[in-house]
């Protein structure tokens, strides 16, 4: 029997790829397609490439249109979605509410209110499946925040040695650069054609960027212990993807062999996370439109640091892939349903 889907920001990036891969999965059926600023609008008109939904008039983004349905993605700007989802408690609580956002991912309320401004709006189940311990978080969860497509990728790049415990918790450096398209839809200077084109810059730089503490989250319960993060993101002539280079001090004793076998036990069983054979690098294009992540690692023994570079899909894995694969695992179907879409090349 298929679950009803409804799916708002349905007109940005994210809502947009929620779409995308809801149409190749095969237990949904996709409900209410809500927007704020383009409410009464086609969808054709905005997502010109979701053909199969071309003729939908997207509805106001409120509580009443959104309850009903058996899922709810909320693909909503920062701060937003905390306000409907309580909303959605009351008049829809038997619907599982998945939040793209930003609003429940972290769990300090001091934390967010530093980064994001007042109104922390609580805390749930964490959807990044391939951490230690967070599917069985997710089985059965009706309420689940989809991680940031940088802490993702940091995330999956990391874990594996901080939770076999052979990196140190501080002077933690992280360098990534992302597409245009993890920065929203709304248009902004200098996201125009002709500043991007041809051109790198930082951004967030000095520990500013609103992902960081969800990084120093993630890793610091992998390690047990606080984890203390440097990280930079830079803006690449892109639409789509992540390249994240992250790399920690190695523990005394620990070498090249124990932290390559840490990585491969982690994601030996994994069907989205690949450790690429030695001497193989990650590359953006191989992972654009699926929900895999491909990454490599390197030892520097002169610095005495691990160096884990990785690339995924910032709206796929990122984003709306994530969401999805952790829909699956609540709803207790087939974690891979509706996600077996591969890389595109060239």
């Amino acid at each position: 029997m298929s679950h009803t889907v409804a799916v708002s920001g349905a007109s940005g990036y994210a809502g947009g790829e929620v779409l995308r891969l809801l149409l190749a999965h095969p237990e949904v059926e996709i409900g209410a397609i809500t927007a704020h600023s383009n409410a009464g609008e086609r969808l054709g008109a905005l997502q010109p490439h979701l053909h199969a939904l071309a003729d939908r008039v997207l509805e106001e983004t409120t509580a009443e249109v959104l309850s009903g349905h058996d899922v709810v993605f909320l693909a909503l700007p920062h701060g937003a979605s905390g306000a409907i989802a309580a909303e959605l408690e009351s008049r829809s609580p038997g619907t599982l509410v998945i939040d793209a956002g930003a609003d429940h991912r972290l769990e300090s309320a001091e934390v967010w209110e530093r980064f994001y401004g007042p109104g922390h709006a609580g805390t749930w189940p964490y959807g990044l499946p391939e951490l230690p311990g967070q599917r069985q978080q997710l089985a059965g969860a009706s309420r689940i925040a989809v991680p940031g497509c940088y802490p993702t990728t940091c995330l999956l790049a990391l874990a594996p040695g901080f939770t076999a415990g052979l990196l140190e918790p501080e002077d933690v450096v992280i360098v990534a650069a992302s597409g245009t398209s993890g920065a929203g839809k709304s248009l902004k200077p200098h996201l125009l054609g002709s500043e991007v084109m041809g051109s790198m810059s930082p951004y967030g730089v000095g520990g500013g960027h609103r992902h960081t503490p969800e990084i120093e989250q993630g890793l610091s319960q992998a390690a047990g212990q606080p984890v203390t993060v440097s990280f930079t993101p830079t803006l690449a002539p892109m639409p789509r993807g992540i390249l994240a280079t992250a790399t920690a001090r190695i523990k005394p004793g620990v070498d090249a062999g124990q932290l390559r076998s840490a990585w491969e036990q982690a994601y030996a069983d994994e069907t989205f996370v690949h450790l690429l054979p030695e001497g193989q690098w990650p590359t953006t294009q191989s992972v654009l439109g699926s929900n895999h992540v491909v990454m490599q690692l390197a030892v520097d023994a002169h610095a005495g640091r691990v160096i884990v570079s990785a690339a995924l899909d910032n709206l796929t894995k990122g984003t709306a892939g994530g969401a999805i694969q952790s829909m699956n695992i609540a709803l207790g179907f087939a974690e891979q349903t509706g996600l077996n879409q591969q890389g595109t090349a060239p």
